[in-house]
């Protein structure tokens, strides 16, 4: 009976010329390698300390770019409304002074209501 595969073979190089696999030792289990991982990043976490303001001071520049996008948006609106309005007004203005207008020409009689209606 063979012990049990605790690893790839292909990973550990360890396979052999008619592709059988052949172990070369002992390959660490995932669970030792999250422990070994979780107390490294436990350690260095451990070193770490905020600057005592640290929260006041995100929060003061999270609100200037909200302030500085607010005012971007707001002139972009702005012009964006004045070139609008300013085309609008120049092609209105260029139409030929000999074509008539919207409401020039013969009027039609209004539309009556339908009897019993």
């Amino acid at each position: 009976m063979n012990p049990p595969d605790t690893g790839d073979a292909r990973a550990t190089g360890a396979i052999g010329a008619a592709g059988a696999a052949e172990t070369t030792g002992p390959v660490p289990a995932p669970v030792q390698t999250e422990e070994r991982l979780r107390e490294a990043m436990a350690a260095l976490a451990g070193h770490v300390h905020p600057a005592p303001d640290a929260y006041r001071t995100a929060r003061g520049q999270w609100h200037r770019r909200e302030r500085r996008r607010r005012l971007v948006l707001g002139a972009l609106v702005a012009v964006v409304f004045t070139l609008a309005t300013l085309v609008g007004l120049w092609v209105l203005n260029s139409a030929p002074a000999t074509s008539p207008g919207v409401f020039d020409g013969e009027r039609m009689p209004a539309p009556s209501a339908p009897p019993g209606g």
